[in-house]
């Protein structure tokens, strides 16, 4: 199983929008091959960052997810609500 943590920090005023597109980029991503699971969180306190927690069948699939036509969609849409680089970490499940 491969793992990946993706943080997601838009401006406060873009929360509402951002929201918007993570819900669908999810949807999306849960149809795609090698998805195991896909989930969104959002932080109470600041509700303008997000955190994806996925799952995937491997490394290959992750990989494969991102250069998907909606992820790179989902990209060029956000590109200008963010307020920080998204942080992307993968990981491997040891315990």
């Amino acid at each position: 199983m491969h793992y990946v943590l993706a943080r997601i920090t838009v401006k406060p005023e873009a929360a509402d929008s951002a929201r918007q597109l993570l819900i669908t980029l999810v949807a999306q991503s849960r149809k795609e091959e090698g998805c195991v699971s896909y989930e969104l969180y959002q932080q109470a306190a600041t509700p303008h960052v997000f955190q994806t927690v996925e799952q995937w069948k491997d490394e290959a699939a992750a990989n494969a997810h991102m250069r998907t036509p909606h992820v790179g969609a989902a990209i060029a849409a956000a590109a200008p609500l963010f307020a920080a680089a998204p942080e992307i970490l993968a990981y491997t499940k040891v315990a």
